[in-house]
């Protein structure tokens, strides 16, 4: 049994991109802060997504204009924030007049242009294409091109959560809220991870739990949701690369929804998303056979090189927890945060329903802004400004696998590369003082060396071959059984001495 912790001004529940948005923007302005996460950081649906820092083009159609404003301003944000893993992506639009004429597109992308503040990025413009050159079917001769981002999304958990960590915020991973209730005027919440139970007391409780939202209000705080919630199923393939250069393709559908085709990792293509009400076990999410043959028809309506299900290398699906506001079409249901307040005996309880990777940091200033009158000293809103960690002191990511390759005297251009997008400035916390790639420990595989696993362990929460395979590297494609087997066996020594050390 461990001992109780001290009262925090704020609890958070989940280690998503909403959970640590918030706990980065309470810590830095003065409030004390305990996350928990029941699993790894972004381990459920804020490393599902279809990779993107976007205004949400089609959400023009269902007259979100509020909500593509802000995304396209925390767009550009969000760029100058971490340039490492975020990164400008043009798409093509092939256009097929029998699903949006050319004017309503064009208008589209007008008010795509011109609703956010655009410095950085490209606007929009007509391409005709090429038969001969096109990887598009040659009936396919025109269509449009602008401009949104790529970004490494469960990266972008983790560094909002070292920024959190490093202004005094407590984030437990592996720990999961079991149950908590009002006493005394402040939350009293009960935790469970692998060494036993234990207690913390706040201030006030933010419930981002995601798609488990309302079922964390209503099981562990036996209350009534203020929301309704629907889950929505998206899903993705991954191909083998499909086309040459670096531009992604966002390609329109009979049922008036779009698909995306994006370069992914170099060497693959990643397709998706769908979306269709999900009602199953919420930590066994999987494609589901018409997902995969929707994708699959979609993708082949529009390119000349056709698939086939035996290409795809890999999938994964994540489930988006949206506000119900009733509409019969979950591609239509919005995709706007909805933040629910409820106040009794002192202590508030903040519920986010919704929200997305490009608007996280807005929606943790409006949480901000709702938890305002319980803390009367917070400080002013501080997170637009402030670089996230591997962000500082970096000139552009091409100097840096430069200063890379020149420092590591045998290291492939690929690795360098790797290292730089994933940790910016932060790759010399285990580059420093490495002439050598002998200097980095053992080999696991695949450029993957113990320097570098030790300093994710140490420094980004990551406990097993999955966390950094799938979210802290991306080099899970890669690795075979055997290998991935050696990694655990390495972590799992690393993590016995890192323990007997702690007890030390």
């Amino acid at each position: 049994m461990q001992v109780s912790h001290p009262v925090y001004d704020v609890v958070v529940v989940g280690g998503g991109i909403n959970g640590v948005g918030v706990a980065v923007d309470a810590v830095g302005r003065g409030l004390s802060v305990f996350l928990c996460e029941k699993d790894d950081l972004a381990s459920h649906t804020s490393s599902a997504s279809s990779k993107l820092i976007h205004g949400g083009l089609r959400y023009l159609e269902h007259k979100e204009f509020r909500l593509v404003h802000e995304a396209l301003v925390e767009r550009e944000i969000l760029l100058a924030k971490a340039p490492h893993i975020i990164r400008p992506l043009r798409f093509i639009m092939p256009h097929q007049p029998h699903l949006r004429p050319a004017w309503l597109i064009r208008t589209g992308l007008f008010f795509y242009d011109h609703l956010g503040k655009r410095e950085k990025l490209a606007g929009s413009n007509h391409i005709t294409f090429d038969a001969a050159t096109s990887p598009l079917k040659a009936e396919i001769t025109q269509g449009f091109e602008y401009s949104d981002c790529t970004v490494d999304d469960a990266r972008l958990v983790v560094l909002n959560a070292i920024q959190a960590r490093e202004r005094g915020a407590h984030i437990a991973t592996q720990t999961r809220c079991t149950s908590a209730y009002r006493e005394n005027g402040l939350w009293v919440v009960h935790l469970e991870n692998m060494q036993g139970s234990y207690t913390v007391q706040a201030k006030a409780l933010v419930n981002a739990a995601g798609p488990w939202v309302a079922q964390f209000i209503q099981q562990n705080l036996k209350q009534k949701s203020p929301y309704g919630l629907r889950l929505v199923q998206g899903s993705h393939i991954i191909v083998p690369r499909i086309y040459d250069g670096d531009k992604a393709f966002i390609l329109q559908n009979d049922d008036q929804r779009i698909v995306f085709a994006i370069p992914y990792l170099d060497q693959y293509t990643l397709i998706g998303t769908t979306d269709h009400e999900y009602q199953g076990d919420l930590n066994k999410v999987a494609i589901t056979q018409p997902e995969m043959d929707y994708l699959l028809d979609v993708y082949n309506d529009h390119f000349k090189h056709q698939l086939a299900p035996q290409d795809i290398l890999y999938t994964y699906s994540g489930v988006r927890s949206l506000c119900d506001d009733e509409s019969d079409n979950p591609s239509a249901i919005t995709r706007d945060y909805t933040l629910a307040l409820a106040q009794e005996q002192g202590a508030p309880l903040l519920s986010i329903f919704g929200g997305k990777l490009t608007t996280y940091r807005k929606l943790a200033e409006s949480a901000m802004t709702h938890l305002q009158p319980f803390f009367p000293t917070m400080k002013k809103p501080w997170t637009e400004k402030a670089l996230l960690p591997g962000a500082e002191n970096l000139v552009s990511v091409e100097l840096l696998i430069q200063q890379i390759v020149q420092a590591v005297q045998d290291v492939s251009f690929e690795l360098a590369s790797r290292w730089a997008h994933a940790y910016g400035s932060r790759v010399w916390g285990f580059l420093n003082g490495v002439s050598i790639s002998d200097e980095l420990g053992g080999g696991v595989g695949h450029g993957l060396f113990a320097k570098e696993v030790d300093y994710l362990v140490d420094q980004e929460w990551a406990r097993t071959s999955q966390d950094i395979l799938w979210r802290r590297t991306k080099l899970g494609f890669q690795f075979s059984t055997d290998e991935i087997q050696l990694l655990d066996q390495y972590l799992l020594k690393l993590l016995i001495k890192r323990s007997q050390d702690t007890a030390a």
